[in-house]
């Protein structure tokens, strides 16, 4: 019963990653179609900036969600420590800890400076699109980005329920 109820969920989950694959594509052409209205009003270098803040955008999510997510493993792990882990594994666990919240603290230092140049594009391109047209970039951003949070997500829960079903497979005689 129990691994008839990890391949439902797991059928569930599959399918909503379609979906979410499918409207990733969807944001991808609505982001072509900006990009050549940007690429026509906007001088060279403006557009430039504008290019840079769309793809590092997707590059500072994706590793400030990628390194939340180790490190969230590594806490789960962390707090799986008892009396007879050894030590080498618990300093191990505990060097990983230190070097990950390094390295969310850095990504979150470039996404705070992401920010910075979201508004500088959004000012740059308030000279030159409609309201509506700003409107209509503001929600891609956020639509991009939740896009991204939610691939991952997903991502996740597969890989834990593909782990779970494999670990209770190989308990089964």
């Amino acid at each position: 019963e129990l691994m008839a109820s990890l391949q439902s969920r797991l059928q569930v989950l599959w399918e909503e990653q379609e979906l979410v694959l499918l409207e990733a594509r969807e944001c991808a052409k609505w982001g072509e179609e900006l990009e050549a209205t940007v690429r026509e009003l906007c001088k060279p270098n403006e557009f430039e900036r504008y290019m840079m803040f769309i793809g590092d955008l997707e590059k500072v999510v994706s590793l400030l969600l990628c390194l939340s997510s180790r490190l969230a493993r590594v806490q789960n792990a962390m707090s799986r420590m008892d009396g007879n882990t050894e030590a080498e594994e618990k300093q191990s666990l505990n060097e990983r800890h230190k070097l990950l919240s390094r390295q969310r603290e850095d990504a979150k230092d470039l996404k705070e400076n992401l920010d910075r140049r979201e508004r500088v594009v959004s000012g740059i391109l308030a000279k030159y699109l409609t309201e509506q047209q700003l409107q209509d970039y503001q929600h891609f951003v956020q639509v991009k980005t939740s896009l991204l949070i939610e691939q991952k997500d997903l991502e996740e829960q597969i890989k834990f329920f593909e782990e779970q079903l494999e670990s209770l497979e190989q308990s089964i005689p």
